[in-house]
């Protein structure tokens, strides 16, 4: 009895062992939505992709794409340019994206955004990437960051003409953006790589980033994957408004 229950601790510890290494390659993962629940789906990549083959991206049957184009008020994505415009050629809705810091004033950044990332028709609305993760270690009060933070969105709104996308992850969303009703008028991108969210505070969120580590063919690495809240229809609306 003592031995049979030995192997079964072993047998269980090489599962544990096995599912996590398959899940650190992202062969297998936590939460696969429902592709007849959300059949707009997309990425989002930065430099960090590096060199795409995007007629292979072109098969994979995704609908849009977000792109790095800044971070704070210097810092420029070396292949936004690249990877905004061939995108472009294989059809992928596109939309940028600035990282932003906690360090550095609203309007700085919204101006760096702006030099870099071209006025178009029929792209996404900008995104402002709100998370801790590679970020400043200086911490703003919440009014201090509010004040930036609608600094920076009056600036882009004003110039781009759409109302931006918040996209954050779940403590950034406690520390700064809960309960604040200013900031929760805008639409949300929300990272959840566990399971499908729910209300981010009684507001449905608009898209949802599921995986990081994806892998899609021609891009080597990982790679976000997302999907949009409704269909078609709704998806059309919002990058023709």
């Amino acid at each position: 009895m003592k031995k049979i229950l030995i192997i079964i601790m072993i047998v269980l510890i090489l599962l544990v062992i096995i599912a996590g290494e398959l899940i650190n390659t992202g062969m297998i993962w936590f939460v696969y939505p429902s592709n007849r629940r959300f059949p707009v789906r997309g990425i989002d990549i930065s430099h960090h992709q590096g060199e795409i083959d995007w007629n292979k991206v072109k098969a994979g049957n995704f609908k849009f794409i977000f792109i790095k184009a800044t971070e704070g008020h210097d810092f420029v994505d070396e292949d936004f340019i690249d990877n905004w415009n061939n995108s472009k050629k294989i059809g992928l809705i596109r939309g940028a994206y600035h990282f932003y810091s906690l360090r550095i004033p609203g309007k700085d950044q919204a101006e760096n955004f702006i030099r870099i990332v071209p006025k178009e028709k029929y792209t996404l609305p900008p995104v402002i990437d709100l998370e801790f993760g590679g970020n400043s270690k200086k911490r703003p009060t919440r009014k201090d960051f509010k004040k930036e933070l609608l600094t920076y969105i009056s600036g882009v709104k004003s110039h781009y003409n759409k109302n931006p996308i918040l996209y954050m992850t779940y403590d950034f969303f406690s520390m700064y953006i809960k309960n604040d009703e200013d900031l929760l008028k805008y639409d949300i991108w929300i990272r959840n790589i566990y399971f499908k969210p729910g209300k981010i505070a009684n507001k449905d969120w608009l898209f949802w980033q599921y995986n990081c580590k994806g892998h899609v063919n021609g891009i080597n690495g990982f790679v976000d994957l997302n999907v949009f809240a409704y269909g078609e229809e709704q998806f059309n609306k919002l990058f023709k408004q």
